[in-house]
């Protein structure tokens, strides 16, 4: 009798497949509306180029339809310098090229911040004062945390000159003294 008992029960373990349906189903409207968004926070730690003693670090928050740029940098010279998204994560190069161009998912001529016409990565200039600190505050709409704004995974990159908020391609702000790359927080 012990035996047919056996054969009654029933394993009931679940496929990796079956789990992972299970978990989709139980994750609630709200999760996975915030998955879709991507996260609310990111941050990039500003490394200096060869020669260069600037550094800091710049916090994104997503803020509506806006994500807030907050930049805390030292080690700068006193004065205006270009400050910019740009396209790729990478900065291992020497000189930072190795970031691309500005992140211009638009397909628009450079510009201020504020401007119309502008690369969502333009953030214009952020001016270090005598002692060679910086701070800068700017929301910008042009930006997001996912989908083709993204701003996650790319680079934001110091100039060592001021962006004159016309030239074509990117402002003529000179040489590349500080980049990081923006890494989500959890």
């Amino acid at each position: 009798m012990a035996l047919c008992a056996a054969c009654v029960h029933k394993e009931t373990s679940s496929t990796p497949a079956e789990t992972a349906s299970n978990e989709e189903k139980a994750q609630t409207p709200v999760a996975k509306q915030a998955e879709e968004q991507g996260p609310s926070s990111a941050q990039a730690v500003m490394k200096p180029a060869k020669n260069q003693k600037s550094k800091g670090i710049v916090h994104f928050t997503q803020s509506g339809d806006k994500i807030k740029i907050e930049a805390m940098l030292e080690g700068l010279k006193p004065g205006p310098h270009g400050f910019h998204i740009h396209e790729t994560g990478d900065c291992s190069s020497v000189d930072f090229k190795s970031a691309g161009g500005h992140f211009n998912p638009s397909h628009k001529s450079h510009g201020a911040a504020d401007g119309a016409e502008r690369h969502g990565g333009d953030l214009g200039n952020i001016v270090a004062d005598s002692k060679g600190k910086a701070k800068l505050t700017v929301e910008a709409a042009s930006l997001s945390m996912s989908g083709a704004q993204s701003i996650i995974g790319r680079a934001i990159v110091l100039h060592a000159g001021p962006d004159d908020l016309k030239s074509q391609p990117a402002g003529n702000s000179g040489d590349r003294i500080a980049c990081g790359v923006i890494e989500a927080l959890k």
